[in-house]
């Protein structure tokens, strides 16, 4: 069936719609009320299918490489919504918008049914009607908390309540001490509303510990200075810089986003009680035009996701978009109460999101560096990516003689190492193509919780290139793959010191290029991070799987015994899970019992 045939033929039913190229790679994926009168709308029939003029250079660029469409038929509009969301995190199409901002931000909390409470801090909602809660904060949560636990006198830890005996704390001047003390819940009080001044004024919180700061450097105590010294600053960077100060007590979420010619930023504001709290910022790079409809959708379903916030705000955004009211329903369903999206036109909330697009735009002043972004670029054409790299996944696998066989995936972003994305793997496989294929396919079953990145780079050759490729196609994921290995002399790899030449794979051509292009460098300082995440993980297995060894030779489990145990069930940690016969089945009663006295 045509193109043209099948669109025709659409269904006039909720669902989502992709489209392909002619190689099957995934264009786009869009939702719709009306299937059929959705796609119909992008197209003319006549006198043969092509896009219609009014549309984006973008949409037209993409509707001219549309070979093929797919479509999958849902209730309602609403799901169509959850779903086009849902598959644009895990398959990244090339011409949507994907943002990777997927973390949740902290919020303080304190637990007002306790005799005498604490502040501590969660991601989520705790069901308890008397907890109240301050935030979000996008960093500087745990400094904020550790400040309030240094200036105030509160009880310092969750069980210093059971002791019923003055501990440290209290000498030290840091707790009232009312697990011994008959200390007054007026006193106690006094110490609680210190502690939310601090949370909610980051001037004075900053005042305190500039004066903490101060007396320790005069007392030759540099190194607590320091400190000190470190927490003010991460918390200044918590929030930007404002004068407005509302008289009353609004709280609102803010976004607003602005764009160059390459990328957008999104900038996201918290205020509570009249008060700017905190921000962050993402950066969105544009490979294939902008769409600042689909931005802000993308922006508020990410960032809300799929669970409710423990305060819930007005939100207010810089630019309307097509979709506001049905995303305003979906949050809506979220909150377990009515969403309210704004626009502002005029007063203080326009004020507000002034403030917000005022940041985006020095942000997107402080651009990357012209060299990076040329490599980048070089790097793209002389391997015929499809994007520009932005976010590059790296991996390579270690082991020992088939023990302790693990893999690893390091990130880098943009400029920089992103070491917490970073993942190692236990592994099953004893061979290195079963090794990168058990790794790799573990990757991207985990795609719907951490999206794809714009390029995998592989620690191997051809062939394991090709495996990461097929890995990819069977599961429609839109990533450009380059391997990278030594150079072979003799059908061994040559590392002579000094010597050693990397080639650069693409699945097109090999580039055997001198150790002094930039572009090769830049693919081994990625490898060479990977490689040294995966050694590091395999030793540290290593150790534990040595001293797991030697406590089961201890009590006589023989190293063959343990080996054919090994064999069979992977790690020592599934001991615990087996019973007594399903261990005997592989060595025998006896030493099944043994192993499970230990492995209780």
């Amino acid at each position: 069936m045509t193109l043209e045939q099948k669109i025709k033929q659409l269904p006039s039913s909720p669902g989502i719609y992709q489209y392909f190229d002619k190689n099957e790679n995934l264009l786009y994926i869009g939702k719709a009320k009306n299937l059929s009168k959705r796609v119909k709308s992008y197209f003319n029939f006549t006198p043969n299918l092509r896009p219609k003029e009014k549309l984006s250079l973008r949409i037209i660029k993409m509707l001219n490489q549309t070979v093929s469409m797919h479509y999958i038929l849902v209730n309602s509009e609403h799901d169509a919504l959850i779903l086009e969301n849902s598959l644009i995190k895990q398959l990244n199409p090339k011409y949507n918008i994907l943002l990777r901002d997927d973390k949740t931000y902290p919020y303080i909390y304190i637990d007002n049914s306790q005799q005498y409470p604490r502040y501590e801090i969660t991601r989520k909602i705790i069901k308890n009607a008397q907890v109240t809660y301050f935030g979000p904060f996008s960093i500087g949560a745990r400094d904020i908390l550790d400040s309030i636990y240094d200036i105030c006198k509160l009880v310092q830890k969750k069980g210093c309540l059971k002791s019923k005996k003055l501990c440290l704390y209290y000498q030290i001047d840091k707790c009232l001490g009312p697990c011994e003390l008959n200390i007054s819940k007026d006193t106690y009080k006094k110490e609680l509303n210190l502690a939310i001044k601090l949370i909610e004024n980051k001037k004075f919180l900053i005042a305190q510990l500039e004066e903490k700061m101060l007396f320790y450097s005069q007392e030759m105590r540099f190194e607590e200075a320091a400190h000190l010294r470190d927490r003010i600053a991460k918390i200044s960077r918590s929030q930007i810089k404002s004068e407005i100060d509302f008289a009353n007590d609004e709280n609102y979420d803010i976004f607003a986003v602005s764009s160059s010619q390459t990328r957008a930023v999104v900038v996201r504001v918290f205020m509570r009680n009249g008060k700017i709290i905190s921000s962050s910022h993402d950066f969105i790079y544009l490979n294939d035009g902008y769409d600042e409809d689909e931005i802000y959708k993308r922006i508020l379903l990410d960032f809300y996701s799929n669970q409710k916030p423990p305060i819930i705000a007005p939100i207010l955004i810089a630019s309307t978009f097509n979709d506001l009211e049905m995303v305003q329903i979906h949050l809506s369903s979220i909150f377990e109460k009515k969403a309210h999206i704004l626009v502002p036109q005029k007063g203080d909330k326009k004020h507000l999101i002034n403030l917000a697009l005022l940041n985006a735009k020095e942000l997107l002043k402080k651009d990357i560096s012209n060299d990076s972004i040329k490599l980048l670029g070089e790097f793209k054409e002389l391997l015929g990516l499809k994007r520009v790299p932005q976010r590059v996944e790296v991996f390579d696998n270690s082991h020992m003689a088939g023990v302790a066989t693990v893999g690893a995936m390091i990130v880098f972003d943009t400029n920089k190492f992103d070491k917490k994305s970073y993942r190692t793997y236990h592994l099953e496989a004893k061979d290195e193509y079963a090794q990168m294929r058990e790794t790799l396919t573990r990757r991207v079953q985990s795609f719907s919780k951490n999206s794809p990145p714009d390029l995998w780079i592989i620690d191997g050759g051809t062939t394991l290139l090709k495996l990461a490729k097929d890995i990819l196609d069977s599961s429609a994921v839109y990533i450009d793959v380059v391997a990278i290995s030594k150079e072979k002399i003799d059908a061994k790899s040559h590392r002579a010191k000094g010597k050693a030449k990397d080639i650069l794979h693409s699945l097109k051509e090999s580039f055997s290029l001198m150790p002094s292009d930039k572009r090769l460098q830049w693919a081994q300082n990625l490898r060479d991070e990977a490689h040294r995440s995966a050694i590091n993980f395999h030793k540290k297995t290593k150790l534990k799987l040595d001293q797991e060894s030697k406590l089961l030779s201890l009590h006589g489990i023989s190293n063959a015994k343990i080996h054919k145990l090994l064999k069979h069930i992977g790690t020592f940690e599934s001991l615990r899970t087996l019973s007594i016969q399903e261990i005997a089945t592989i060595l025998n009663t006896q030493d099944a019992k043994t192993i499970k006295s230990i492995y209780k």
